[in-house]
């Protein structure tokens, strides 16, 4: 069976570091916001090209503490509507609704799977504050034109970059309004993956950063003094140690990402399946490749009989859940049709090239 993502045969290179990384993490003693934390926090910062990192416990709580700290600074307040695409990650709409904003669903592009700036406008209302912009699958939204919608109307830009990491290399000025914050989760399976839960959020505003920093650790800057009411959600020291031995090789990971989506866009020839849009720029990391078709079902189970495993990403629209019965009413067509087609083939820096090839060849076979 070639798995969907071998989790396993991507850390067993680290191995032998990460029980070094331990050894050093138990030697030093401390194991909330140390060394290990500043060290990832100052060389994912450099990494981004941005002045701060706010380590935190996962990329839920990145956005939820970024939306917190403007309401904090009075850019924000509870009510304010937040536009974000209507097929994200459900993640993405629970931070707003935990930082008490009210998400505005907008519709996809169905080429690129993101948040489709031409409709930002007509949803725009005297209640519309901020844009929750998601690099989803890893292909970088269409930034240069929601900055533009963003700074015509007053409103703040949050991007979620769960997906996305090192996307925003050499791209930083397409990406974000220098005022703006990123959220980042590292769960194992992102392109940059801890052994557990962690999170972090890049920021060149002074203001946030400094709001952020209270705001993970009980709202507190100094010891038993809380200015705000903060959380608990500090990234865990023995994580951000992985992550450091992890870092260095992201642009790397993500070339052999990118290397095997050119394969697939470019030999995969079936007229039952629809592949991704991909201008062969910098602007995608490949997270996941995601292909469409109308015969899903009968797709993913013919493939699982080749010993292929493949996952769907996601299988039902926010708005359809049952934990947001207020909007199963509603109507996104693109949306819906996203949800219904889409399958996610492996991808990953351990998949073989003879994998690879197997894996075109039976598609082509479909």
């Amino acid at each position: 069976m070639i798995p969907f993502l071998d989790l396993k045969k991507i850390n067993e290179p680290y191995e032998a570091a990460l029980q070094e990384k331990l050894k050093t993490v138990l030697n030093n003693g401390w194991y909330i916001l140390g060394k290990e934390v500043e060290t990832f926090e100052k060389s994912f910062a450099e990494y981004c090209d941005f002045k701060y990192c706010i380590g935190v416990g996962n990329g839920f709580d990145a956005l939820v503490l970024i939306f917190k700290g403007y309401i904090e600074l009075g850019k924000l307040k509870k009510g304010d509507e937040v536009i974000v695409p209507a097929n994200t990650y459900i993640a993405s709409i629970l931070a707003i609704l935990q930082a008490d904003l009210v998400p505005v669903l907008i519709e996809p592009k169905l080429e690129t799977y993101n948040i489709n700036p031409d409709l930002i406008q007509e949803k725009i209302t005297s209640k519309t504050k901020a844009i929750l912009a998601v690099h989803l699958y890893g292909q970088l939204a269409e930034m240069q034109k929601i900055n533009e919608i963003a700074e015509k109307h007053d409103l703040i830009v949050v991007e979620d970059a769960a997906q996305s990491h090192g996307i925003e290399k050499n791209l930083k000025s397409k990406i974000c309004n220098l005022k703006s914050a990123i959220a980042y989760s590292f769960y194992p399976g992102k392109n940059l993956g801890c052994l557990g839960d962690g999170g972090a959020i890049t920021t060149n505003d002074e203001a946030l950063a400094k709001v952020l920093f209270s705001l993970r650790n009980y709202g507190s800057e100094k010891k038993y003094h809380n200015e705000f009411v903060g959380v608990n959600s500090r990234l865990d020291e023995l994580q951000a140690g992985f992550l450091n031995l992890k870092l260095p090789n992201l642009d790397s990971d993500n070339e052999k990402r990118r290397a095997i989506a050119k394969r697939y866009l470019s030999e995969i020839k079936n007229d039952k399946i629809i592949l991704p849009f991909w201008d062969f720029s910098k602007n995608h990391v490949f997270h996941l490749f995601v292909i469409r078709t109308e015969n899903r079902a009968h797709l993913q189970e013919y493939l699982a009989q080749k010993n292929i495993q493949t996952v769907i990403h996601y299988p039902i629209p926010p708005h359809q859940q049952k934990a947001f019965s207020q909007w199963n009413n509603l109507s996104f067509p693109i949306t819906e049709k996203i949800h219904k087609e889409v399958l996610s083939l492996p991808i990953s820096p351990v998949l073989t090239e003879s994998e690879v090839d197997y894996i075109i060849e039976i598609i082509n076979k479909f």
